[in-house]
């Protein structure tokens, strides 16, 4: 593909969609900056002043292809909210997601700045909030005691869903939701706001 001049949006999509169809169709391992700039029809330098890093480059492309948050959920009750909850996070953690995250993992571990890099996208990509106020509904209906929770307890269940889909390579299924939902957050949840 021939370059074309483009700027702002118009070539940071083109860049980010390039790299998007590099990792769904040869995986992060062969993610070069070369390849992005080929198929977005652009040059090394360009990709390279937006993101220095591969790690950062793929990470970018990740967010540009997440769907956008949504409500939380409201079933009315606060163990379908929260399955219904990580269901929709285990959505957005397809195959790719999770290649991609392992890979990085691997990568960045010998690069402090992949692994900040990795350790911001996660933070940033984690609901927490979603969470924080699918229990704040639940106490208010009374089927729990109000109560802030730490932060690490409500990113637990992402943790969870994103570490299945590193190791296994798939996000979890409607079974380990049900398990990590009944047999880990709710008598975590339960516990904490017993206090």
């Amino acid at each position: 593909m021939t370059a074309t001049r483009r700027r702002g949006e118009r070539l940071e999509h083109a860049i980010l969609e390039a790299t998007w169809q590099i990792l769904t169709e040869a995986g992060y391992a062969k993610l070069t900056f070369e390849a992005v700039a080929a198929l977005a029809g652009t040059s090394r330098p360009v990709v390279n002043r937006r993101w220095p890093t591969r790690a950062e480059l793929a990470l970018a492309a990740m967010d540009h292809t997440l769907p956008a948050g949504a409500e939380p959920p409201d079933t009315g009750a606060l163990r379908s909210d929260l399955v219904e909850l990580l269901r929709q996070a285990a959505n957005g953690f397809d195959a790719v997601r999770g290649e991609v995250l392992a890979g990085l993992a691997a990568e960045t571990a010998r690069d402090p700045d992949g692994t900040a890099a990795l350790h911001a996208w996660i933070a940033r990509s984690t609901p927490q909030d979603r969470m924080a106020a699918v229990i704040a509904r639940a106490a208010d209906r009374g089927e729990l005691p109000a109560a802030d929770l730490p932060p690490r307890v409500l990113r637990l269940p992402f943790d969870l869903i994103r570490n299945e889909a590193v190791v296994f390579g798939r996000p979890p299924s409607g079974d380990a939701i049900d398990s990590i939902v009944g047999d880990i957050l709710l008598p975590l949840v339960h516990q904490l706001t017993s206090r």
